[in-house]
């Protein structure tokens, strides 16, 4: 008989043997009486530093039936163990039917991977690079200055999920979330992510999973286009009917899905210019807080930092500001990477942005997040922007225009010691960096809005004091974080299609529905969804 025992605290140091003889006692059986045991599921608790444990749920199998259950303890129904593809996604399509999927992140990859196996004919066009070239142009970013608008931290291959920390953890309920965590196992991951409450990938990893799924996706028969930037949607009365591509090129298709991302901005106002339906939404901008690692594994794990046992530690922290027009305004961490860098982001000439990534293994010297501040469209107007379903992009702009002057018409990025951002003094010291290609000592309370830089400056002190030791001279705030979420939200009905184009639909993060890779991930499915049934309820399944 199989039995899922939650709740079972598990020490740093506790060996296998241990372990079974702690669930022997909670069951109220014999040691020899299990067969064999699985953890199913670990959260790290740190709560309290005097007792830094692990929280577990394990598969046991027993050689005869409970009598009772104990607490925590439930029966297994086996059946349920095998993961199976989710019934919505299997279909009868037929390759008659043509899907164009545009952007081979998170979302167009899982939906050409569904479409596909479900036997719909697909193209799937990246106006950037593969995944091993992209990193090409990364490198050339980061240690030359050289951007190159089509390859870079947003634009490429897996997205710009690929080059993050590759959390895989969400606040969505969905069906196909395990469905997910399932197919990046199938092409490559650890399956620990089906076990952490928090799993992630890492860089390094994404790398393999997403070159992985490209294989098969060209295996199985997907049009698998690079470098093939989509500049306009051919429309028929009040349907799509394809695309055309930079080089002139058109694309027939029915149904077009577009995952972008939340960076493609000139497919955004060609959108607008189609007159296709979009809103301004909120958002969060600032900067991007660099500590020393050991820092942080002190003030999360006291002495036990360092345990053999312990990943590199992370962080979580919110606060909330009075305002006069919001009532209160958020201001979080974003995109934690323990052991990671900071990479420059920006994806148009004369701009700069920066953001985070971490490799698997997290082992690098530095940690960084985002601290991020609410912005309203509300904001954006008061600021001067004028009102537009687009205005949060202007004010992306406008903001990272002025990074790319602070640093001196450069991809460096400008920097402040975190201690003088809150002293409201810019001293021109920083702290030691492992950001490319460079740091410039800047005022980064005369850069930001002041509407942004005063709730950031009482966010930070308010972590100072929820974090022991994040209020550090050891630490630089690097400009600016303006790359959270997409600015806006493209209008689609309950069958995932534009409210304003039938056959177009819009999904991920670019489109304003989705927060990471696995939400993301789950949007493309959705989409795959939508058109299987429509296809199948067609051909009369």
């Amino acid at each position: 008989m199989l039995y899922a025992v939650s709740n079972v605290p598990v020490e740093l140091d506790n060996t296998q043997e241990e372990i079974v003889a702690r669930l022997a006692k909670l069951l109220d059986v014999n040691i020899h009486d299990i067969l064999s045991c699985q953890c199913v599921r670990r959260a790290l608790d740190a709560r309290k530093k005097s007792h830094i444990h692990f929280v577990c749920t394990y598969e046991i199998e027993l050689a005869q039936a409970l009598a009772q259950l104990p607490k925590n303890t439930r029966l297994i129904d086996v059946s349920a163990l095998t993961p199976r593809h989710p019934e919505a996604l299997v279909g009868k399509a037929g390759a008659d039917t043509h899907v164009i999927v545009i952007g081979a992140g998170p979302a167009g990859l899982f939906a050409a991977l569904a479409l596909a196996e479900a036997g719909v004919r697909v193209t799937l066009l990246e106006r950037g690079k593969a995944v091993e070239t992209r990193m090409r142009d990364i490198g050339r970013l980061r240690s030359r200055g050289e951007l190159n608008p089509e390859s870079n931290i947003c634009f490429g291959e897996g997205g710009a999920g690929t080059y993050t920390d590759g959390k895989l953890y969400t606040r969505i309920k969905h069906p196909f979330l395990r469905h997910v965590l399932h197919t990046f196992v199938r092409f490559g991951a650890r399956s620990d992510i089906l076990i952490d409450a928090h799993p992630h990938l890492g860089t390094d990893k994404l790398v393999h999973i997403v070159r992985n799924m490209r294989h098969h996706l060209i295996d199985i028969g997907v049009d698998y286009r690079f470098e093939a930037r989509v500049d306009d949607f051919l429309l028929h009365q009040a349907s799509v009917a394809g695309v055309r591509l930079a080089d002139g090129s058109e694309i027939r298709a029915g149904h077009v899905i577009l995952a972008t991302g939340h960076s493609a901005r000139d497919t955004l106002e060609r959108l607008h210019g189609l007159n296709i339906a979009i809103e301004a939404k909120d958002f969060a901008v600032g900067v991007r807080a660099e500590h020393p690692q050991q820092l942080i594994n002190e003030a999360q794990f006291g002495n036990r930092a360092g345990h053999r046992a312990l990943s590199a530690a992370e962080y979580a922290l919110t606060h909330q500001v009075t305002d006069s027009h919001l009532g209160k305004r958020g201001i979080y961490s974003f995109c934690m990477c323990p052991g990671g860098l900071i990479v420059p982001s920006p994806t148009e000439s004369g701009m700069m942005a920066v953001n985070g990534m971490s490799n698997a293994r997290r082992r690098g010297q530095f940690a960084n997040s985002g601290i991020v501040v609410q912005v309203t469209p509300d904001d954006i107007a008061r600021h001067g922007i004028a009102a537009s379903p687009l205005m949060g992009m202007a004010f992306q702009r406008q903001l990272e225009a002025a990074t790319f002057a602070a640093a001196g018409a450069s991809y460096q990025a400008p920097a402040m010691r975190l201690t003088d951002f809150i002293s409201r003094h810019a001293s021109g010291a920083l702290a030691p960096s492992g950001f490319k290609p460079g740091l410039v000592a800047a005022d980064l309370q005369a850069l930001l809005p002041a509407w942004v830089a005063m709730p950031l400056t009482e966010g930070i002190q308010n972590f100072g004091r929820k974090l022991r030791g994040y209020v550090s001279d050891e630490a630089n705030l690097l400009a600016s974080e303006t790359r959270t979420s997409s600015p806006v939200r493209i209008l689609r009905d309950k069958n995932m299609q534009s409210i304003s184009i039938s056959g177009l639909y819009p999904v991920g993060e670019g489109a304003g529905y989705a927060g990471g890779i696995v939400s993301a991930a789950v949007d493309g499915l959705k989409a795959a969804e939508a058109i299987i049934s429509q296809l199948d309820g067609l051909h009369g399944r």
